[in-house]
């Protein structure tokens, strides 16, 4: 060094950065985020989220402290749809943006946890020869990950069964680490819960979860039970954003709100009873709990019947009852729900076997996947 120069300043080039993408649901959002957090206990790199400009996925990683790039988004459909014309154009500049993000910030590595946003920036990582990481949460796999997992170093999955959903060629990839999940989830306290709802010791606590996005059906049925359920229980209803159809029900043990969220490992803890949709992020979420559920998955009329075989792995461990929204009565609800509220063998039974389903230390398995692609500086 030159006498009287001043040193010169680490090159930005130089820093270790990862790239996180996927979003679309909180499903899609909070495992790749509890991954986020074991990594900056295991490296000082940089991690950046890729997400949709209007999405949930960029308040979520916001309040996580992780910093933010939105795309332009154009969600991936496999049947016709004229909406298919103007997403397709979202798509497109979605990859084109992604790819200067990716040349702006060079990460070393993108991790996907899937979401039709993800696809862009993993399509323009492969272009730029980033080595690209993706998981899967769902017992099979979706569009996004199916086109992910052709440009991906290593395919994460969720349940060891997932891996005969792809190719002998992709199954070489494949490595089975679990859904990582919010450390919260694990640190409810279930007094904490009742005192944020108002439910007294003495009531059963029953918690139900339409998913992050909210679901008529669920609300409808739960809301045409809920003045008989509350004569024997608290009822805490996250109705989300098709939350009209609980409207007029006040109730001194009935507790409604759109969406929880910092709540949600307290009220989780406190639950005797969960009644859900069948999310993968939110059936990880009861096995770490250890909460019994009732599971009304989205019928195959509105998904591509995902929600069902998720559902049907807690089914056939034990850990739920499975009910068909296209044949359930209110009737048929609040009979299973009272006959599991009277009895707490049964319960017990439940909740141990979610607890067996849970794998502890998916984020670590995730996090050390994703530190033995970055070079060695960065560890």
């Amino acid at each position: 060094m030159r006498i009287g120069k001043k040193a010169k300043e680490p090159d930005t080039f130089m820093r270790i950065r990862i790239a996180f993408t996927g979003g679309g649901t909180a499903g899609h959002v909070f495992p790749g985020i509890a991954v986020c957090r074991t990594l900056r206990e295991k490296t000082d790199a940089e991690i950046f989220w890729i997400g949709s400009r209007a999405g949930m996925e960029k308040r979520l990683a916001a309040a996580a402290g992780i910093a933010y790039r939105g795309i332009p988004a154009g969600k991936l459909r496999r049947y016709p749809s004229l909406k298919n014309l103007f997403d397709v154009w979202r798509v497109l500049a979605g990859f084109f943006r992604s790819f200067f993000v990716l040349i702006s910030l060079r990460p070393s590595l993108l991790f996907s946890k899937g979401g039709y946003v993800s696809v862009p920036p993993v399509l323009a990582a492969r272009l730029l020869g980033i080595p690209i990481i993706t998981h899967e949460s769902d017992f099979d796999p979706g569009l996004a990950t199916r086109i992910n997992a052709r440009c991906a170093e290593k395919i994460l999955l969720s349940y060891p069964e997932t891996a005969r959903y792809f190719s002998s060629r992709l199954r070489a990839k494949v490595v089975v680490t679990g859904n990582p999940v919010r450390a919260a989830i694990l640190s409810g306290d279930a007094a904490r819960g009742r005192e944020l709802v108002g439910c007294p010791a003495v009531l059963p606590l029953v918690l139900t979860l339409g998913g992050s996005l909210g679901s008529a059906a669920v609300n409808d049925l739960v809301s045409s039970i809920a003045q008989r359920l509350c004569r024997r229980a608290f009822l805490v209803h996250q109705t989300g954003r098709a939350g009209d159809s609980t409207a007029g029900l006040p109730h001194d043990r009935y507790f409604a709100r759109p969406f929880f969220s910092e709540e949600l490992p307290h009220l989780l803890a406190a639950a005797a009873l969960v009644i859900s949709r069948a999310g993968a992020n939110t059936l990880w979420e009861l096995a770490a709990a250890g909460k019994p559920s009732i599971l009304i998955p989205l019928p195959e009329k509105k998904s591509r019947g995902d929600q069902i075989r998720n559902a049907r792995v807690f089914e056939d461990a034990g850990a739920a009852v499975v009910l068909d929204e296209e044949k359930v009565r209110p009737a048929d609800l609040l009979a299973i729900v009272e006959k599991l509220l009277d009895n707490n063998d049964s319960l017990r039974r439940m909740a141990d076997e979610a607890r067996r389903l849970f794998v502890s230390d998916s984020s670590e398995r995730i996090a050390d996947e994703i530190l033995a692609l970055l070079p060695r500086r960065a560890q």
